[in-house]
């Protein structure tokens, strides 16, 4: 077992029963020109987690780690995005419109491709959803329990929105959840500081929090 002195307690985990979990670091959150963007959003405050999210894969990569990488995508028909989804927000370009990277977060296209500093390996876990929750409409759940794992550690964007809303379903299925404070960001700070606090609140009643840097630690001190 590894511990990490997290926030609000100490995480304890095995690696062996543990996955590392990106959620949505696509092209389409990240650069300029994709989803995001169309939203009025400053990508180059996503794009500056890339590096810490890069470190914490390879090391993750090294030991063995089971890595699964989400995509926030749609079919081509938007047969799986209903209108509440796609009139959200007043955005330049909504859901499966043509845009400087394809159509917006529709599987396939270039936009929705994961960024390429975090490109999926070909034996790792790549999910499209439709929804926020990286459980929703996605088998995730029944592969975690087929490779028996407990508990999960979280990537990606954004904090307040797919990440927290993935951390709560997994908490609702019983995995033990941990957030890297400098691997996780949104296009408001003062959101991603409000979701961490309510998901290590009440001693952790989501999950628990950690920086990358005592997770690398914790891998290294492992390996020696």
């Amino acid at each position: 077992m590894i511990e990490i002195n997290a926030n609000p307690f100490p995480y304890a985990f095995d690696p062996a029963h543990t996955a590392l979990v990106i959620i949505d670091m696509q092209r389409d959150f990240i650069e300029p020109g994709g989803f995001g963007e169309s939203l009025g959003n400053d990508v180059a405050l996503l794009a500056a987690i890339v590096p810490a999210c890069q470190a914490v894969l390879k090391a993750w990569r090294d030991v063995g780690g089971l890595v699964v990488h989400t995509r926030e995508a749609h079919r081509t028909d938007l047969s799986d995005c209903p209108p509440a989804k796609r009139s959200r927000g007043n955005p330049r370009m909504r859901i499966g419109d043509h845009g400087p990277m394809g159509r917006i977060l529709v599987a396939g296209e270039p936009g929705n491709q994961i960024v390429a500093e975090l490109a999926p390996w070909a034996d790792e876990i790549v999910l499209d959803k439709p929804g926020k929750g990286a459980f929703y409409a996605t088998p995730l759940h029944d592969m975690l329990q087929e490779s028996h794992v407990t508990h999960l550690v979280f990537m990606g964007v954004t904090t307040e929105v797919c990440v927290q809303t993935s951390m709560r379903e997994a908490n609702d299925r019983g995995y033990d959840c941990l957030l890297l404070e400098d691997c996780t960001e949104s296009y408001f700070a003062q959101f991603k500081a409000a979701a961490l606090d309510m998901m290590r609140a009440q001693d952790a009643i989501v999950g628990w929090t950690a920086t990358s840097g005592q997770l690398l630690a914790a891998l290294a001190a492992r390996q020696h």
